[in-house]
Formats: structure tokens, C-alpha cells, sequence
């Protein structure tokens, strides 16, 4: 299996669920609409909702029908934009380049934005919730909208992104550093892997071995985020290069320095792929996707 055909395919198969998961923009709330669409369809390497198909694969194999797994992936995909147009609002990070576009507050105004990432957050959990999509058990998805409840709120992603914002321009402990990177990044795409692994129906020892495997990566793309933003160019991110060390962000290249950083990200992807010691060839997409998180360029 090649990575790039295997991301190529995958992305096909999810993006093609937006269109029939995500609300057209028409009638009253068209502008609204559209602004949410935009964010959510302007490219990006949907890494959540392949981990989550990935996931689902790795316990169940052909057994897993994709088709009652992508509301889900759909929906980390949903939950993952609504952060990054937040992220980019002149409160939080003030980018106007996401992707290679602009973000989504350049285009529709300041108020647009928050409400585009609140309408995709919701929606979200329409998603999850829908009983008309996919033919998981209600058990099945009740556990699901849990587990991405969980690690996208306080305890999650949102609190990691506050500790994130307090901890900008100041003598942050390593401590601070690790909880930051493991809830802002980190908790959501854990909670992919997760809630894929639920909905494949894997056992207990199975889902254990996947959070573990789902702290490991998400960590590590945490690190590689740090490392890119301080090493590649602006036209190769398809954002702003730099803006980690002018907001004095808290990350891994401001406390140990470049070297020492793609060390760390290494062992973290390595203890991922030891997580998947006890599943056979089927887990080869998640295998192949910890090695990608870590060897991806942008």
C-alpha cells in the first residue's frame, strides 16, 4: 500500500460524503451557510476522518461498512474546521492566510466566522446523533458522540487551547508544554481514533491499544505542526511560517530547540506503531498514517 493512493482514495471517499452530509447554501441562511462550506471545503489532508476509517478497518476489516462510519468521520472533520476558523480570528491567532486562502474572517467579517464555527460544531453533532445516518447501534453512536464530546470541549481541544492562549509569552513548565499539545491537537484526533475503533466494533483490549496509539500520533503531529511552523515557508504551509515564535506560543522548538524536537516526534510515532504490536495487516493504513504524520511536509 502507497500512503499518497491511500490518502488520495480515502479523501475522495470523505469529501464525497460533504455532499451529501452538509447543508447546501440556500434559502434564509445561505450567507451563513456558505460561510461554513467554505472553511470546510477549502482542501486540507482530513487526517481525522481517515484515522477514524483507518481505525474502524483495523478491528473489523471488510466487515466494516464505510458508509456507517463516514457521519462520524464527517463530523471530526466538521469539529476540526470550526477550530481552525476560531483559531484564526484576530482574538485568538489573527492569520488571514489558511490553506493557501483567506481566512474565513477576511471574507465574511468577524461575527461570520465565529458563527460559521458554531454552525459547524453543532452540525457536527447532528451528524452523530441522526439515526437516519448509517446503521451503527444506537449504543454504538451514543458511545461515539461521547468520546468526540469529550475530547473536543474543556477537558479537551477547547481547554487546550485556553492553556494555549494564557501561556503565550511566558516560562512555560514542560509540563504545561505536554498538556497543551496533548489536548489542543492531540485529544480530537485520539478521539477519531477511538471512536473509529467503537464503531468497527473492537474489544476492550483493542480500544485501549488504539488510545494509546491515538495519544502517540496526536502528540506527534502536534510536534511536527511546531517543527513546520518554525522551519518551512509560508507558500509551503499554506499560512503564515514564523507565527508560533512572534506570539511567543508555547512549543517544542522554543524549548528544546529543532534537533532535539524531530527526536521527539520520531519516538512518539514509533511508540504509536509499537501500540499495533497485537493487530495483524489490517492496521497497515494506521501504521502507514503515524509514518506519514511524521514525514508530511505542510
Amino acid at each position: 500500500m502507497e500512503i499518497k493512493s491511500y490518502l488520495n482514495k480515502q479523501k475522495l471517499l470523505v469529501e464525497g460524503a460533504f455532499d451529501r452530509y452538509i447543508p447546501e447554501a440556500k434559502g434564509e441562511f445561505h450567507n451563513h451557510i456558505e460561510a461554513m462550506r467554505y472553511s470546510l471545503l477549502a482542501g486540507g489532508k482530513r487526517v481525522r476522518p481517515i484515522l477514524c476509517l483507518a481505525a474502524a478497518y483495523a478491528v473489523a476489516g471488510e466487515k466494516v461498512d464505510d458508509q456507517d462510519i463516514l457521519p462520524v468521520a464527517c463530523a471530526l472533520e466538521c469539529i476540526h474546521t470550526y477550530s481552525l476558523i476560531h483559531d484564526d480570528l484576530p482574538a485568538m491567532d489573527n492569520d488571514e492566510l489558511r490553506r493557501g486562502k483567506a481566512t474565513n474572517h477576511v471574507l465574511y467579517g468577524e461575527a461570520g466566522a465565529i458563527l460559521a464555527g458554531d454552525g459547524l460544531l453543532t452540525w457536527a453533532f447532528d451528524l452523530l446523533s441522526n439515526p437516519e445516518h448509517g446503521n451503527l447501534s444506537p449504543d454504538k453512536k451514543l458511545r461515539i458522540t461521547h468520546c468526540i464530546a469529550r475530547a473536543a470541549g474543556s477537558f479537551g481541544m477547547v481547554g487546550g487551547q485556553a492553556l494555549d492562549i494564557a501561556s503565550e509569552n511566558t516560562k512555560f513548565p514542560f509540563e504545561t508544554l505536554q498538556t497543551i499539545h496533548r489536548n489542543k491537537t492531540g485529544a480530537l484526533i485520539t478521539a477519531a481514533v477511538l471512536a473509529g475503533g467503537i464503531g468497527g466494533d473492537g474489544d476492550k483490549k483493542q480500544l485501549a491499544a488504539l488510545e494509546q496509539y491515538g495519544n502517540q500520533i496526536g502528540l506527534a503531529f502536534q510536534i511536527v505542526d511546531d517543527l513546520l511552523n518554525a522551519t518551512a515557508t509560508t507558500a509551503q504551509l499554506g499560512k503564515a511560517a514564523g507565527s508560533d515564535a512572534e506570539l511567543g506560543k508555547a512549543t517544542y522548538p522554543a524549548y528544546f530547540g529543532i534537533k532535539e524536537t524531530r527526536l521527539r516526534a520520531e519516538k512518539a510515532v514509533k511508540e504509536a506503531k509499537n501500540c499495533l504490536a497485537d493487530f495483524d495487516d489490517k492496521a497497515r493504513p494506521l501504521r502507514l498514517l503515524a509514518d506519514y504524520i511524521y514525514t508530511r511536509s505542510h
